[in-house]
């Protein structure tokens, strides 16, 4: 046990390094919090019922933008079921072993030579869309990416909730610095006197403004990948599929697309519940009654067509 002690301590200090990001974001919101609330509205503001009305949306962006930031980080990336398949007795390859084991399994996608997708790393065979995540060390399914803002994979089980992160993140940023510019230029133009409220609210806009900017292009890419029913690692290398690679594979459509990842019930779609269609295994494909031999694999691997 002693040889492994430095691999379990570096495994540690890398588990508290990933966290830096998440409490650097936290740090700057909570500063967001105190100078909006206090310097700006209590402060800074001399209207009463500008004040109130400016609270009151202030904390429904702030809570909506918390509560979908939380759950994106601790709600638990799913993982495939363990069943594995190392321990055969008979004399046979490894990829006859996971032919017959996928006999059982609805895949439709293999890898680019035409072979059954498997992990060695956790020792299961890989659902569509699942893929080994190096920095979770474990298979996700229906993997995004990894998110460090986040400290958390991204896929089946916080899809929406990531994808809400995103929209509130950008109300929240966007309605501070639409109601903070007035201010800011009152303050820049001297026409308000330098109290300690001017730092705070100069800063405010910078950093309201700077990451509205850098989450618009993310927030806009995603919302298209929902639209193709895409995840990030499929829009870089489109999955293969018995046909051969496809990256319209498993769109179904924009409206059917939209539901997978929100649900069909639109009173749900903006609070950060999981309502995603599915159970992240198994996928509706656009070549389901094309795909005639799913019913019939055969022990022997195709050989590679390309």
């Amino acid at each position: 046990a002693a040889p492994m002690a430095p691999t379990h301590v570096l495994r540690c200090c890398q588990r508290g390094l990933a966290w830096i990001p998440v409490i650097f974001i936290a740090l700057v919101v909570c500063w967001s919090y105190y100078a909006y609330v206090v310097e700006l509205c209590i402060f800074t503001i001399p209207s009463i019922g500008e004040k109130i009305v400016y609270l009151i949306f202030f904390h429904l962006s702030f809570i909506m933008f918390v509560w979908s930031y939380w759950k994106t980080i601790f709600t638990k990336p799913a993982n495939p079921s363990k069943e594995r398949y190392e321990k055969e007795e008979r004399p046979e390859t490894q990829q006859e072993i996971l032919w017959r084991a996928a006999t059982s399994l609805p895949l439709y996608t293999r890898t680019g030579a035409g072979a059954i997708r498997y992990c060695d790393r956790c020792q299961v065979i890989k659902p569509d869309r699942c893929h080994h995540c190096s920095a979770c060390d474990m298979c996700v399914l229906k993997m995004d990416h990894h998110c460090p803002w986040v400290n958390n994979c991204v896929g089946f089980s916080n899809y929406k909730f990531f994808i809400l992160f995103l929209a509130y993140s950008l109300v929240y940023c966007l309605f501070i610095a639409a109601t903070v510019l007035q201010y800011f230029i009152k303050f820049w133009t001297n026409e308000l006197p330098d109290t300690h409220a001017k730092f705070h609210v100069l800063f405010l806009f910078f950093v309201a403004a700077m990451f509205c900017i850098s989450i618009l292009s993310l927030f806009s890419y995603h919302l298209w990948l929902v639209g193709k029913n895409r995840s990030t690692i499929e829009a870089f290398r489109a999955p293969v599929f018995r046909t051969g690679s496809d990256k319209n594979g498993f769109s179904l459509g924009f409206r059917k697309n939209i539901a997978q990842v929100f649900g069909d019930q639109k009173k749900y779609w903006l609070l950060p519940v999981f309502t995603s269609q599915g159970d992240g295994l198994t996928f509706p494909t656009r070549l389901v009654n094309a795909d005639v031999e799913q019913a019939t694999v055969t022990l022997q691997p195709e050989p590679n067509k390309r």
